[in-house]
């Protein structure tokens, strides 16, 4: 099976997904949501190396088991109440080429198992819906010589 929106990718193509913790503040108070991801071969790589992260798990497996047609699957394995990332589907496949152009990440975690080994951390939170206000406060204060030719 071929993706009309990614002709470069098939359905056996090597694909890991996530699951991350992750916040929704809604009315001032902050949600907690488990969500869906894919996760790019350069991610994956530091990941392993033990960095704190949201994800719970990864899951490694292939592009018909996540995307049918333009369609998200929930994989086997994750949660029924977890929702998908957004743009889940545009971001699988840019994901599944990162593991086609460095075939060595997928060695990383074999197809078909889920690495559990993660250093699992909520201490600091990730918001999914949070704005930042740029004010005045903000800028830089530059040294009154700055823009001066002495």
């Amino acid at each position: 099976m071929t993706y009309q929106n990614a002709p470069d990718l098939v359905a056996d193509d090597y694909i890991v997904i996530g699951l991350a913790t992750c916040f929704i503040k809604s009315d001032g108070e902050i949600h907690q949501v488990e969500v869906l991801e894919p996760i790019p071969s350069a991610a994956l790589e530091t990941l392993l190396k033990g960095i704190p992260t949201s994800y719970k798990f990864a899951c490694a497996t292939n592009l018909g088991a996540v995307v049918n047609g333009e369609q998200p699957i929930l994989p086997a394995g994750f949660p029924e109440s977890a929702q998908f990332a957004d743009e889940f589907v545009s971001r699988v496949f840019a994901s599944a080429r990162t593991y086609k152009r460095k075939e060595s990440a997928q060695a990383l975690i074999p197809i078909g198992t889920t690495y559990t080994d993660l250093q699992y951390s909520l201490e600091r939170k990730r918001v999914l819906n949070a704005t930042r206000l740029v004010t005045k406060d903000d800028n830089v204060k530059q040294h009154s010589h700055t823009h001066k030719v002495l």
